[in-house]
């Protein structure tokens, strides 16, 4: 049985975050054309176009394509041989990451640490060790050097990514390496977004919603950073956040990002001149994550009484990434 990340919700097939930049894009040219008179051609194109989106959520149809797109598609034997990394590698790499985006941002987490009066010597201690690395290379002796958050990526793990036009014709945005050297076996990017256990109300958020992902096991991962999707994160956001500390990173939302991976929604699917490098993989965020790093998770669940450990999908390095070179995943993952 196929079990593709990403699509419509209950139907044994799952999608992929199959998000279609094509149908993004010519959606919105859809709209303009149906604020004037619609010759018959017009409204067949229309029409087309809301197939184009909508067709990766029919069952039916990814039944009879699957075979047609095998260049796309990545077939794992069993559930258990889905993840390229363990989890622990996961873990430490966000722990890596989000200590350093902490610590180039200290002055600002006084709030924090005043709660935390433990957790403060030892970003005390980290910090100092910084400092005495950027005097030396700097010979600046009067004040913290504050980096952007690419820049602590690429200082960090040794490369840096960004959103930008993509190679592929008509597929929007893409996700490109612009700095660095990407290993193989290496997180790479996130994917944002509210997180929908089964039976949770989703479907008004997923009308014209090309940035649905389903988990194999049936979670959906909402990364739409506009409209409906954008307030229904930012209210959760809110509604989980105790005191001065964030439960989960807003900014993906924004241009500004705080956490610089957190883009994962715009790397496009593979075809068949452009391959994968990269795939996603799922990481429940242990209950001993640090309180005071949570803030830069770009997840949150949508009910706020559920027990479970926080969802996140990471997307890992397939082979070695050079500097240029475009993020591309699969769409689907089949497990026999």
């Amino acid at each position: 049985m196929a079990a593709p990340h990403g699509g419509a919700p209950g139907a044994g097939i799952g999608w992929a975050g199959l998000r279609g930049r094509g149908s993004r894009e010519g959606g919105g040219q859809g709209g303009r054309e149906g604020r004037g008179r619609s010759s018959p051609a017009a409204m067949l194109r229309a029409l087309r176009r809301r197939w184009e989106a909508y067709k990766y959520r029919f069952v039916p149809w990814l039944a009879l394509n699957l075979r047609r797109k095998r260049r796309t598609l990545r077939y794992v034997p069993e559930s258990s041989q889905d993840k390229i990394i363990s989890d622990e590698d996961v873990f430490e790499t966000l722990l890596k990451i989000f200590k350093a985006l902490f610590i180039n941002d200290f002055s600002r987490q006084a709030h924090i640490l005043a709660l935390l009066p433990e957790i403060k010597c030892k970003y005390l201690e980290l910090l100092t060790v910084e400092q005495k690395q950027l005097e030396v290379n700097s010979c600046n002796h009067h004040s913290q050097h504050v980096f952007s958050p690419e820049e602590v990526l690429f200082n960090t793990l040794g490369f840096s990514i960004t959103r930008d036009r993509s190679s592929l014709v008509s597929a929007g945005t893409g996700v490109f390496v612009t700095k660095g050297f990407v290993p193989k076996g290496t997180v790479v990017s996130m994917y944002p977004g509210t997180v929908y256990r089964k039976h949770e109300p989703i479907f008004f958020q997923s009308l014209g919603n090309p940035f649905i992902f389903r988990c194999i096991d049936g979670v959906l991962i909402d990364g739409n950073d506009k409209g409906l999707s954008r307030s229904v994160y930012r209210s959760c956001s809110r509604r989980d956040q105790l005191g001065p500390f964030q439960m989960s990173d807003e900014s993906w939302l924004t241009a500004a990002l705080q956490n610089p991976l957190a883009v994962g929604q715009y790397v496009n699917n593979c075809s068949h001149e452009k391959a994968a490098n990269v795939c996603y993989q799922e990481f429940d965020v242990p209950g001993y994550f640090p309180v005071e790093l949570k803030q830069y998770l770009p997840n949150i669940v949508y009910s706020h009484d559920i027990e479970s450990h926080p969802r996140c999908v990471v997307l890992v390095t397939l082979r070695d990434i050079k500097q240029g070179e475009e993020l591309f995943s699969n769409y689907y993952t089949v497990v026999s």
